[in-house]
């Protein structure tokens, strides 16, 4: 039997090679199960098929509705009644179909499917599943699908950038993006929102809540509808133009893609269509997320795969998106879906828990992106740190680019409740920001929307706390108010610098944005006082945050140049002085996390040679008191001194 390549990686994998062996093999059965004799970039072409079309001469619309007896489509072109000239006609494998003159539908109408089930006894109206575009009455809050064929079809101007070898990641909400309480745009973001994204140096926009999703408060991880942009912020239109004006700017544009459910609803969405609860989704229990509230797909099943596949290629063909953050991944690969499961051993990755069919439909989800786009990314957003998962498909893995080292947030929010300042262990701090398996590169963060949800606490609020109300004036003196500074400085330069292949963080947050996300809700009487953004708090000239933002200007310079495949070297950890250093490409990273003690030519393990002072967070700029100087620095014998204060970070280049 062929040697498992993954075991040239990790030589811990050695006992569970046949285990691995007999896990691809299933695998390649499935795949050739779903895909039969069809390659695959071609089967995921579901929406040129399904879904409504206008052609020179009429409409067409097609349905897979399977259980269903009788459908018609009903909306403002009939009255919302059922006629004759709009009843679907069942043609084979459970599709359904008409052919429409031109005259019949207009763009605009609004529109779902009346469906008949249990020989026409029972019925119900539902959002056809390959709708792209829906609107939402304002009063009763329901949804309705709407025609979307513009007589002028949106024409992208700019081609997607090159690849980023290191993703800088700015993660963002469309809505959330503006100062005043309400629901922002796409013509919003793309106006205000990617030059200041630009500004920072960031590289990639990381969009949440894009698909169709009926709770504005899910920030967007309970979808009904995936082939629709959320009508909530625009037009299709409307979100062509802001990837398009982002690509014109030299920033990629990847997507949150909820693969891992969808909404209990049946109106809106998949569940219960015409009567089946299986059409998309596993039979009984197994369909059923008890936490999330929400549905499970049956992903070895062909039509679902079909589904899920076609939408994958869909965003990346119709709006030119650069890969993908895929949400939930390890819900998907166990049936526990890792739910108060800690995974503490190999065993934990190899057990009868494993959902081999997820893994199946992964691995064809991330070929079909590579194949079809060779720029983009994915990310897969899982915790368990499955072996292989972030290893490319030559190499026999599932073909993710990147995990995000869900650990590191978990790492700062423990320290900052658990400790003394004093009492912070360097060593282990190091290995946790470095550690990742041995085949993957991970995408390090402090700080993305989760940790800033009510209920939790931004690291900025968290160290701060209610002096932030009073005491952000640039004038006001709060010794409080300088901890939180310097270390919200700190811990994000020293995860920015130790990452496995990429940086992220949430919008906002780069400047210490005050308080938490709170979506409107019946609980805060329906506000969006905490479902926005104070960019204008980090604009004013007379605030600190506006410290913390050009420090993070800064910071993300240095990063970017720093290669992903260089690793951290002459690492220098001192737990009784608090100092931690280490090289990395051509720089050379100090940290001094002693609340109290500041070192006079204090001396740190360098290569030989010439240095330059590129970054401190001590500068008066970034809210420090400047008391480091500015200038060369000279190192031999392997060592380095320097001038470093309590609490203060240093960047030299050489």
């Amino acid at each position: 039997m062929t040697k498992h390549k993954l075991l040239d990686f990790d030589e811990w994998l050695h006992p569970y090679e046949s285990i691995l062996n007999e896990r691809s093999k299933k695998i390649d059965n499935i795949t050739k199960k779903i895909l039969a004799d069809t390659k695959l970039e071609n089967f995921a072409l579901g929406w040129h098929h399904f879904g409504l079309h206008k052609t020179d001469k009429s409409w067409i619309f097609r349905e897979w509705v399977p259980n269903a007896t009788d459908i018609y489509l009903v909306g403002d072109f009939n009255g919302w009644q059922d006629d004759d000239i709009y009843a679907l006609t069942q043609t084979k494998d459970g599709v359904w179909e008409i052919e429409l003159t031109l005259d019949k539908i207009n763009h605009l109408d609004k529109f779902k499917l009346h469906i008949y089930w249990d020989g026409g006894r029972k019925d119900g109206y539902r959002i056809p599943a390959y709708a792209n575009y829906l609107s939402q009455d304002s009063e009763t809050k329901s949804f309705d699908a709407q025609v979307w064929a513009p007589k002028k079809i949106y024409v992208f101007k700019n081609k997607s950038p090159k690849k980023p070898e290191t993703p800088l990641i700015y993660e963002a909400h469309i809505g959330m993006a503006s100062e005043k309480p309400e629901v922002a745009t796409y013509k919003n973001f793309t106006k205000n929102i990617l030059r200041r994204i630009k500004n920072l140096g960031y590289n990639t926009v990381q969009l949440m809540a894009i698909a169709e999703h009926p709770y504005y408060g899910s920030f967007g991880y309970h979808v009904a509808n995936f082939y629709a942009p959320s009508s909530r912020f625009g037009t299709p239109d409307d979100l062509k133009e802001l990837i398009d004006t982002a690509h014109g700017m030299g920033l990629s544009v990847i997507m949150d893609l909820v693969h891992s459910h969808s909404v209990k609803n049946e109106e809106e969405g998949l569940a219960n269509f015409a009567g089946d609860e299986t059409q998309y989704f596993y039979p009984g229990e197994k369909g059923k997320h008890s936490q999330w509230d929400s549905m499970i797909f049956d992903y070895a099943k062909p039509q679902v795969a079909h589904f899920l596949l076609s939408n994958v290629r869909y965003w990346l063909d119709e709006f030119n998106f650069d890969g993908y953050r895929f949400d939930g991944i390890t819900s998907m690969l166990y049936s526990h879906h890792g739910l108060g499961k800690d995974f503490v051993g190999y065993d934990d990755y190899f057990s009868d828990n494993t959902e081999i069919n997820s893994l199946a439909y992964l691995k064809m989800a991330n070929s079909l992106v590579h194949s079809i786009k060779k720029n983009a990314i994915t990310i897969a957003e899982d915790t368990s740190g499955m072996p292989g998962l972030a290893l490319s498909e030559k190499d026999d893995g599932i073909g993710f680019d990147y995990r995000m080292s869900m650990g590191v947030p978990d790492l700062w929010i423990k320290t900052l409740k658990e400790k003394q300042d004093e009492d912070w262990d360097l060593g282990h701090l190091f290995y946790e920001l470095t550690a990742s398996r041995p085949e993957e590169k991970v995408i390090s963060y402090v700080e993305s929307h989760d940790q800033a949800l009510v209920g939790d606490q931004t690291i900025m609020f968290r160290l701060a706390g209610k002096e932030m109300y009073s005491s952000m004036q640039e004038k006001d003196e709060n010794l409080i108010i300088d901890r939180a500074i310097a270390l919200h400085k700190i811990i994000r330069l020293i995860t920015a610098s130790t990452n496995g292949g990429g940086y992220l963080t949430f919008m906002g947050n780069e400047f210490g944005h005050p308080e938490w996300i709170d979506f409107p809700r019946l609980g805060n009487n329906w506000s969006y006082n905490h479902a926005l953004r104070r960019w204008d708090l980090a604009d004013s000239p007379f605030l600190k945050y506006k410290w913390l933002l050009e420090f993070d200007k800064k910071m993300i310079e240095v990063i970017s140049k720093i290669s992903t495949t260089s690793k951290p070297e002459y690492v220098y950890i001192h737990q009784n002085d608090g100092i931690l250093s280490f090289v990395r490409d051509r720089y050379l990273f100090i940290y001094n996390f002693s609340p109290n003690n500041s070192y006079k030519d204090y001396l740190i393990p360098t290569p030989n040679g010439k240095f330059n002072l590129k970054l401190s967070t001590d500068d008066k700029t970034f809210g420090g008191f400047g008391r480091v100087k500015k200038g060369e620095y000279f190192s031999d014998n392997q060592e380095i001194k320097v001038y470093i204060p309590a609490r203060t970070s240093l960047v030299l280049e050489y």
